[in-house]
């Protein structure tokens, strides 16, 4: 059930001050998710489709320079975080650049990049040169034929390869991101959990979102978010970090968090926007609103923007194996 929150003046959606941009809610909105592809080397199955997607055209993709505006207009609204994903963001062939100008936007304060690690023992360095911050690997299970499973072409030494490049290459922060399938990976919480004794590492478990409506998502392959405690003996509480409640494993160099948004909906205190490869923002992820920022100028951009942080509801639609997403695409086309 969505919690309510109390309406505010939607002209408090154009009083921007030195450093916030609210919404009709009073919501601080300064998170913005970029996707710059819908393309992605790997075709997990809670994500995207067996034999790939159909590419759209080149013309109806976002430029990098109508990239950079959007978020030196989200930046001059407010915006000071900004993570970069896909699809598998670093297939795009001009992924640096993208990333080293949006670095060099003032008011941007933190750069993060969400991949599947694959390709970051190629790219991991100069990543960190091109000013990405934060990195999120995506690792849903440490059984080589799990994953292939999971990823259908994947292989997970490279996975883990990848990882290690990223601790290697000296990001200020590398978390991984896992998300809890029943039958599939919650008998692995453990070892999952382990790898921040390992590894200087913060793990997330995420709950699985009813995004794609086929039968991968049923209600024997939800896991609550709460097992998790269940499973790890000695585990405390670490405080909370945005969307995730944070624990520590005894001796641990890492945290484990929780990401709940079926359990534990955090729409009251949802503070971003996302903008998809092919130009369309998105105020909420699971709504099917959205506004076209494709082939404007900046000034007819920056209204757009406006127009959807205004446009964010209080809280999405209930979520689970009977009630689908109602966000009009799939994940790879919204950007992870």
């Amino acid at each position: 059930m969505c919690l309510q929150i109390p309406a505010v003046s939607v002209a408090l959606c154009f009083l921007k001050s030195e450093i916030q941009m609210k919404d009709s809610f009073g919501r601080e909105i300064n998170y913005l998710r970029l996707s710059v592809t819908d393309r992605c080397n790997l075709r997990c199955r809670y994500c995207m489709p067996e034999n790939g997607i159909e590419k759209k055209e080149h013309s109806q993709m976002l430029t990098e320079e109508e990239m950079l505006s959007a978020v030196r207009i989200c930046s001059s609204l407010g915006i000071n975080k900004v993570r970069v994903t896909g699809g598998e963001p670093l297939l795009k062939k001009n992924i640096l650049s993208i990333c080293s100008g949006i670095a060099a936007i003032p008011g941007i304060n933190e750069l993060c990049l969400t991949t599947n690690g694959t390709m970051l023992p190629q790219m991991a360095q100069n990543l960190k040169k091109a000013g990405v911050s934060r990195l999120n690997i995506s690792l849903d299970t440490l059984n080589p034929e799990k994953y292939r499973r999971i990823t259908r072409t994947g292989n997970l030494d490279d996975a883990l390869k990848g990882l290690e490049s990223a601790l290697d290459a000296g990001f200020e922060r590398v978390k991984i991101n896992t998300v809890l399938i029943g039958g599939f990976n919650d008998n692995e919480i453990e070892d999952l959990a382990n790898l921040t004794k390992q590894y200087d590492v913060d793990l997330r478990f995420i709950e699985l979102m009813p995004m794609t409506g086929d039968s991968f998502f049923s209600e024997s392959s939800y896991v609550p978010s709460s097992v998790v405690l269940q499973r790890l003996s000695g585990i405390e509480s670490a405080g909370d970090e945005g969307v995730s409640r944070i624990y520590r494993l005894p001796g641990a160099k890492g945290t484990v968090g929780l990401i709940s948004p079926l359990s534990n909906m955090f729409c009251p205190t949802c503070n971003r926007i996302r903008i998809t490869a092919d130009g369309k923002v998105k105020p909420c992820l699971h709504k099917p609103e959205e506004f076209t920022i494709k082939g404007l100028d900046e000034t007819e951009m920056r209204a757009v923007l406006q127009k959807a942080i205004c446009a964010k509801p209080p809280c999405h639609d209930e979520l689970s194996s009977e009630h689908a997403t109602k966000a009009g695409r799939a994940m790879f086309r919204i950007g992870g």
